[in-house]
């Protein structure tokens, strides 16, 4: 009686086995990295355009919802302009807007006074839970926007030519301080390092 015959892997089947299998791993490893990098690079610029069109959005809404309401500041006696800004104050932009929700119903008014600067190449927007503010009163901060090299405005004047600074030189001192003329459209020109100059103009509400 004959037995039967035993197959099975030489050593050599089993080591090209082994290495197949490892150049097929490290190939599914490259293509698994690369693709989670390619998701955290996705991630990170659909977070930086979110963050580009909030702070545009914010900016552009305030504008168009400015309100002429000069408002007083550290027991000042001279009334800061209701929409400022000009490169010898202290903020890029300085306005006095409606629009400011109070869901919950806090005695205070739905006007808002909000400004913005860039410190660091952060922009940031401060508001005031008052109007009217006196040495104590503390501004709420909020980081809009990184890597930021320029945020500028020209307004359009009611003679339809445009201005850098606001109030024009033209309604500079105490009267034209006090009136609260608005422009009739505001021009923003932001700069991202990453992003180049992004403009928008912006028609302020008669």
């Amino acid at each position: 009686m004959k037995r039967g015959l035993q197959s099975g892997f030489t050593l050599i089947e089993v080591f090209v086995a082994l290495s197949v299998f490892g150049v097929l791993s490290l190939l599914a490893y490259m293509s698994l990295g690369q693709t989670l990098a390619n998701a955290d690079m996705l991630n990170a610029r659909m977070d930086r355009l979110q963050s580009i069109q909030r702070t545009v959005s914010y900016l552009s809404s305030e504008l168009l919802q400015t309100v002429p309401r000069p408002v007083r500041v550290d027991l000042g006696d001279t009334p800061v302009p209701a929409l400022q800004s000009s490169f010898g104050t202290d903020f890029a932009l300085q306005l006095t807007h409606g629009g400011w929700p109070n869901s919950i119903g806090v005695p205070r008014s739905t006007l808002q006074r909000t400004a913005y600067r860039i410190e660091d190449d952060e922009l940031i927007r401060y508001h005031w839970n008052v109007l009217d503010r006196t040495v104590n009163s503390t501004p709420i901060t909020t980081v809009m926007l990184e890597e930021v090299e320029s945020l500028t405005f020209r307004f359009l004047q009611q003679t339809d030519e445009w201005t850098e600074q606001w109030p024009p030189l033209s309604a500079q001192g105490a009267q034209g301080t006090q009136s609260g003329n608005l422009p009739r459209a505001v021009e923003i020109v932001l700069t991202l390092a990453d992003e180049g100059e992004i403009s928008r103009v912006i028609e302020v509400s008669p």
